[in-house]
């Protein structure tokens, strides 16, 4: 069973969670609601998930079909639902930038069946009812 560990640090929101191998993340709420700035705001923290979790997906799976990923980025855009509380994700963007001498449509499909299949993250934002876009762009390795 996963376990994480929260204690408070710094001011009334900043936060320091750290799971069972000792990795640590900050998180705070934001200054206009009595936060430090001292983290990363927890909901913005589910998008950097997703791009984990699905940047893990695509560079393993395209390393398995000999595809030679030299470098690697991703852009996550979200917009909240609007005067609700909870106020959750509403939608999702995801821009993945693939460099390397890779086919393009094993980088699509690569990307296909994390968002669709194997990324966990994005399997629970979508059972919550946000929708997620995304776009692929391979491009040559930098010089």
């Amino acid at each position: 069973m996963a376990t994480i560990e929260l204690a408070r640090v710094k001011g009334d929101y900043g936060f320091e969670a750290k799971d069972e191998n000792g990795h640590i993340v900050r998180m705070d709420s934001n200054p206009a609601n009595g936060g430090w700035d001292f983290g990363v705001r927890p909901m913005q923290m589910l998008l950097m998930g997703l791009g984990g979790c699905s940047g893990i997906d695509v560079i393993s799976i395209l390393k398995k079909q000999r595809q030679d990923v030299k470098d690697y980025k991703m852009i996550v855009k979200g917009e909240r639902q609007a005067g609700k509380e909870p106020s959750l994700w509403k939608d999702i963007e995801v821009e993945f930038h693939i460099y390397g001498d890779i086919d393009k449509d094993k980088a699509e499909r690569a990307v296909e069946l994390s968002m669709n299949k194997y990324c966990s993250v994005a399997a629970t934002l979508m059972g919550a009812g946000t929708a997620i876009t995304w776009k692929t762009f391979v491009h040559p390795a930098h010089a």
